[in-house]
């Protein structure tokens, strides 16, 4: 059926019939039709280290005072539960090496969300109308190229390599869109600056302030705001690498970067808490959007996060969950030497934190939903995202012959069997070749 008819026939929003179905949300029902299956695919979290007893011993804590579970059981501010903010505040300057200060910052330019997912949706529908631009690098976060998709929003791939995001090209970019006359289009840079998803590449440390000096020249040179949206959702999953400052740390001003970060990988994703540190400008937009749609995000899970930070619980989390995965990230590069060393043409990226590991096949292997090897994989008995669904429509063009795996949720055996099932579908696929 086609988008005009399905409206035709339902009464959809133009916005609801031109929403693409999420491409994992394909491969998650895969996964559970064949429960046998090896997912290598979703970014799912460790199950055995989720914080089930540090969340007891915090709900305990948080009902056992008659009157803070009924402010918790209360609606909140939209900005969102106000120790908690403070605590991001203070968290995120701590890792960046800033105090208030110097950083110009408090925290009434913190708002707390369902995940960052939805900071990335609320910033991004204040900034874009639709047929705006928003600048990615190629590959980059599918999730977050499908709510553009989804609010009519241009997502165009701009080059990147194993240093993150190139300047150099996001400057190129901009000005072959202003050649085009765009330049008022292009809205944002979007750059996941910390072990990005899907290729656990990191924004070195000297190209994120000359990022930000190209989006600022442009916002100059244009006559109108250019923001960065970083996300760092993964900044606290590293395993052998000392933190950088984030690029929002650069902004001196304090106007051009919108910084977005999550408890989700790092302690629960279940409790949906998310946050942004916002442009000045930005944080009534965000607002007035934000109570629109939720009144703020659910107040008992921020007080809950709070609780259980207080109780000392949050940062020892990220100590076992960074020896979880460097033990499950060493497994799935060994399996990578021992099954994928053996075929031809295929090389992976050594990743220092995240949850994933970037394949690159031969040119000719088409490593999409409708090529030979995806189903090939899936008989063989593993599941895999595709790199193609990482690129934007637009830009840089997709690479079919790329691959994401992630190590996250699987056992160390099933790690190590589903790339040995990867390998066998690989060398079949190269067989059957013409």
């Amino acid at each position: 059926m086609t988008t005009t008819s399905l409206r035709a026939s339902t009464g959809l929003s133009r916005r609801v019939a031109s929403a693409a179905v999420p491409p994992i949300s394909d491969l998650m029902h895969r996964a559970l039709a064949q429960p046998h299956l090896i997912s290598l695919a979703a970014g799912f979290v460790d199950q055995q280290s989720l914080p089930v007893a540090e969340i007891a011993a915090a709900a305990a804590a948080l009902v056992a005072d008659g009157e803070l579970a009924r402010a918790a059981l209360q609606y909140g501010t939209t900005l969102g539960h106000a120790p908690l903010r403070e605590y991001v505040l203070d968290d995120v300057l701590s890792g960046d090496r800033q105090t208030r200060a110097a950083s110009g910052l408090s925290s009434e330019r913190v708002v707390l969300t369902a995940g960052s997912n939805q900071l990335l949706h609320l910033v991004t529908e204040c900034l874009c109308d639709p047929g705006d631009i928003v600048l990615c690098a190629a590959p980059t976060y599918f999730v977050y190229l499908g709510l553009l998709a989804g609010i009519g929003v241009r997502g165009v791939g701009v080059a990147a390599d194993e240093d993150g995001l190139i300047p150099e090209a996001v400057e190129e970019e901009l000005a072959r869109r202003a050649s085009v006359g765009e330049a008022r289009r292009v809205k944002a840079v979007y750059a996941v600056s910390y072990f990005d998803n899907p290729s656990s590449a990191t924004l070195s440390l000297e190209r994120r302030g000359r990022l930000l000096d190209v989006v600022q020249r442009w916002s100059r040179d244009a006559g109108q705001p250019l923001y960065i949206l970083e996300d760092a959702a993964y900044r606290e999953m590293r395993y052998d690498v000392d933190d950088l400052p984030s690029i929002r740390s650069f902004d001196e001003t304090g106007d051009t970067v919108v910084y977005a970060g999550t408890f989700s990988k790092s302690f629960s994703p279940g409790l949906r808490v998310g946050w942004g540190i916002v442009p000045p400008m930005l944080v009534a937009p965000v607002c007035h959007f934000k109570g629109h749609i939720d009144f703020g995000s659910a107040h008992f899970n921020q007080a809950l996060m709070a609780r259980a930070i207080e109780m000392g619980f949050y940062r020892p989390h990220i100590d076992t969950l960074r020896t979880v995965y460097r033990g499950k990230l060493a497994v799935m590069l060994s399996a990578c030497e021992r099954h994928l060393g053996k075929v031809s043409g295929v090389r992976w990226r050594v990743p220092h934190g995240g949850l994933y590991v970037w394949l690159t096949l031969d040119e000719g292997i088409d490593a999409g939903p409708d090529g030979t090897l995806f189903d090939l994989a899936v008989k063989e008995g593993m599941l895999y995202v595709p790199g193609e669904f990482s690129y934007a429509a637009d830009g840089v063009a997709a690479k079919k012959n790329t691959i994401r795996l992630s190590f996250g949720v699987q056992t160390p055996e099933r790690i190590e069997a589903g790339v040995a099932a990867l390998a066998k579908a690989i060398a079949q696929t190269q067989h059957s070749a013409p």
